[in-house]
């Protein structure tokens, strides 16, 4: 680990920073002694997915151990692991003292929950929830991001998995979701997208596909 880190470091003229878990499996937690090397390897700031390796996603995130490597280091630590509410957030901050946090699947379908952070840190009020309208914005306009940054055919594909975590808010996006995986153009997503997030739009579009196969 040392030579890695220290090769990686010595190779670039930009801050580095790492990412570990807490240990390869319960049994074999080794994440102080790598945290210590990071940071006598001029690793920037250490950021700490509270479970081991083996653990993958289930289980809970390990705190206790987050805030253990805090106190042991000087370098800045970030938390990462189950923060998906601004309520979460705080709890975690306080929980294991760490200096920031990371944040993956919480915000899978939901970016905006950076902003609800944010927020809810500086003010302790909760968010309100977004209009229909402004859900509908921010997903066209990352759906349309994604055609333009990885092409018409790439950028068509990649959509689906995001739409996906978007249409999770909603019980009833199945059929929607089905359809909307066998589209090939990126005109036509985002014509989907937009008649989707108004609900009476898309209530007529189904009811003129009907009468068209009828």
């Amino acid at each position: 680990v040392a030579e890695i880190l220290e090769a990686v470091v010595e190779a670039v003229n930009v801050p580095v920073t790492l990412k570990t878990r807490t240990g390869w499996d319960t049994e074999h937690k080794n994440v102080l002694n790598i945290a210590r090397i990071a940071e006598q390897s001029g690793i920037a700031a250490l950021a700490v997915h509270g479970r081991t390796r083996a653990c993958a996603y289930r289980g809970e995130a390990e705190y206790d151990t987050i805030a253990s490597v805090k106190q042991a280091l000087s370098i800045p630590v970030l938390a990462n692991g189950d923060i998906d509410s601004p309520e979460k957030a705080k709890y975690v901050l306080e929980k294991t003292g760490a200096d920031g946090l990371l944040i993956g699947r919480g915000a899978q379908g939901r970016p905006w929950i950076f902003d609800e952070i944010n927020d809810y840190l500086r003010t302790g009020k909760q968010a309100v929830n977004k209009t229909i309208d402004e859900v509908r914005g921010i997903v066209l306009g990352h759906i349309t991001a994604l055609h333009d940054f990885y092409g018409e055919v790439m950028g068509a594909r990649i959509a689906r998995k995001h739409l996906g975590w978007y249409l999770q808010m909603d019980p009833c996006h199945k059929p929607f979701r089905s359809e909307f995986n066998q589209v090939e153009s990126p005109e036509l997503q985002l014509e989907m997208i937009n008649a989707y997030f108004r609900p009476e739009t898309y209530n007529e579009l189904q009811t003129n596909k009907e009468e068209k196969a009828a």
